[in-house]
C-alpha cells in the first residue's frame, strides 16, 4: 500500500461512518500500516475547540457566514498540525468528515453558499482527500441513529430529518461532481459487510498504481 494516503468518511447523521473510519483504521493498523485517526470539527487543540463553539449551545447562535469561517478556520489548525505531518511522514490519515461536510451543512443547507466554501477551501485549504467514502443511509434511520446516542455534539442533528433528506441528496451529488476520488456505500447493512466492502476498495484504490506500472 502507498504511504501518505488520506482517506475520509462522509455521510448523513448517524450513517455509521465513524464506525466504519474506526474499522478500518483498525484494519490497516493490523496489517502493519501505520495510520493516524482524527475527525473534523477537531483534531487538533485549536480546532477541538472551535467544535465546542460551534455544535454546542443554540443552533442560531451563528450566522451561515460566521459557520463557514469557523470551520474553515478549524480545518486549517487541523491539516497543519495533524493530517499534514502525518501524510509527510508517509502515514495513513483517515478523517471522520473533510471539506465535503462543509460544502454541504454550511453551503448548501443554509444558504446558497457553496461558491464561497469552495473558495475559502482553495485559498486557505487547497486538499482534498486521495479517497472518500459515503456511507449511503435512509435520511429517517440515521436520524434516529444519531439521537439515540445523546451526546453534547447534536448541532445538526437538531435540524430534523428534511435536513438529513436534504444532505443525502447532497452527499449523493458530491459523488457525481468527484468520481475520481468518492465511492458510495451502503450503509444499511450489517457493519462488517460495510467494513468489508471498504477495506476491499482501500486495498484495490492502494494497488492500482503498481497494477498500472
Amino acid at each position: 500500500m502507498a504511504a501518505g494516503l488520506f482517506i475520509t468518511f462522509e455521510g448523513i447523521d448517524g450513517s455509521g461512518k465513524s464506525t466504519q473510519a474506526r474499522m478500518l483504521a483498525d484494519r490497516l493498523r493490523e496489517a502493519g500500516h501505520t495510520v493516524v485517526l482524527t475527525r473534523e470539527p477537531g483534531g487538533s487543540k485549536g480546532a477541538e475547540e472551535i467544535r465546542a463553539l460551534v455544535l454546542q449551545g443554540d443552533p442560531d447562535r451563528w450566522s451561515a457566514e460566521t459557520e463557514i469561517l469557523l470551520f474553515t478556520a478549524a480545518r486549517r489548525d487541523h491539516l497543519e498540525k495533524t493530517i499534514q505531518p502525518a501524510l509527510d511522514a508517509g502515514k495513513i490519515v483517515i478523517c471522520d468528515r473533510f471539506a465535503d461536510s462543509t460544502r454541504l451543512y454550511q453551503g448548501i443547507s443554509r444558504g446558497d453558499l457553496r461558491a464561497v466554501v469552495d473558495k475559502l477551501h482553495a485559498l486557505m485549504i487547497g486538499r482534498e482527500p486521495d479517497l472518500t467514502f459515503i456511507i449511503d443511509m435512509d435520511p429517517a434511520k440515521g436520524l434516529a441513529r444519531a439521537l439515540s446516542r445523546q451526546t453534547a455534539d447534536e448541532r445538526f442533528e437538531g435540524f430534523g430529518e428534511d435536513l438529513q433528506a436534504k444532505m443525502r441528496a447532497g452527499f449523493l451529488d458530491l459523488a457525481d461532481e468527484y468520481p475520481e476520488r468518492c465511492v458510495v456505500v451502503d450503509g444499511d447493512r450489517e457493519v462488517k459487510a460495510v467494513a468489508d466492502e471498504v477495506e476491499l476498495i482501500v486495498n484495490a484504490r492502494a494497488a492500482a498504481p503498481a497494477a498500472s506500472a
